[in-house]
């Protein structure tokens, strides 16, 4: 998908070291975004800027940086003005919570939970909003699927999921003031790093292949295949161009039909 008029835009992708947000960084530079990424691991950044710098022939600026800290986001977001000279868009994709049984989840990995995901998506708004304004720019929230379905293993990621939605569409209602596009994305089940450990572990757990443990997960989430990152970073991609330009406040589910619910 061509979406030349992101040409020269300056983008901020939070978590864009591996998975959905590796994708859709490459996805904007491949349309012509300039790419500020940050994400915690040094060495996978930097693999991420090798396939942004090939496809859109500029570097992209790289922050490593820990979303958790209070002082983190105003840093990523000076130094993406500094690099670009403007701030066109901000994806919001950090962020893995913790699954397992409730009673063994702990206050940490709950502050842990909300701490990567949520407060830092808030924080990346509230320093990123006064140069959105400015250009008229867009948000972009990575939620998930969990949000809308709880499960007993997810009680802290679908909470999570939840404020970030609600979140997202106060947002959007502050951004119909102020000139800023704000959506939100939901993934379901989508091939990365994550799910690849969660079908090894249920692989081991009850003594399958790898195979054989996929296509029983397959089965039990009713769908027809699991997604892969690109196809998510392709509708990030849409809601940041001009074709969505009277899409506010959305939250689009790509969930290859897992959702059956409104």
């Amino acid at each position: 998908m061509s979406l030349r008029d992101l040409d020269g835009q300056s983008a901020i992708v939070t978590g864009s070291s591996r998975g959905i947000g590796a994708a859709i960084a490459r996805e904007l530079a491949a349309n012509g975004a300039r790419l500020t990424l940050t994400g915690r691991d040094a060495d996978a950044l930097a693999g991420v800027a090798a396939d942004v710098t090939r496809a859109s022939g500029v570097a992209p600026a790289v922050i490593v940086a820990d979303l958790r800290v209070r002082t983190a986001a105003a840093h990523v977001v000076a130094a993406a003005r500094d690099a670009h000279g403007r701030l066109d868009i901000l994806v919001n994709n950090a962020g893995a919570t913790k699954r397992g049984d409730f009673l063994s989840l702990s206050d940490d990995d709950f502050e842990d939970g909300f701490a990567l995901k949520f407060h830092a998506a808030v924080r990346m708004t509230r320093a990123a909003w006064p140069h959105l304004v400015e250009a008229r720019g867009k948000v972009v929230n990575i939620s998930g699927i969990g949000a809308m379905t709880p499960a007993m293993d997810f009680t802290i990621g679908g909470p999570v999921n939840s404020a970030l939605l609600n979140f997202t569409k106060a947002m959007a209602d502050r951004g119909l003031r102020d000139g800023v596009r704000v959506n939100a994305v939901n993934p379901g089940h989508i091939v990365t790093d994550r799910l690849r450990r969660r079908v090894e572990a249920r692989a081991a757990e009850h003594a399958l292949t790898y195979a054989e443990a996929l296509e029983q997960a397959r089965r039990e989430h009713g769908i027809d295949r699991f997604g892969e990152p690109a196809e998510i970073a392709a509708v990030v991609a849409f809601l940041c161009s001009g074709r969505a330009s009277y899409i506010l406040g959305a939250t689009i589910d790509a969930d290859g039909g897992a959702t059956k619910g409104l």
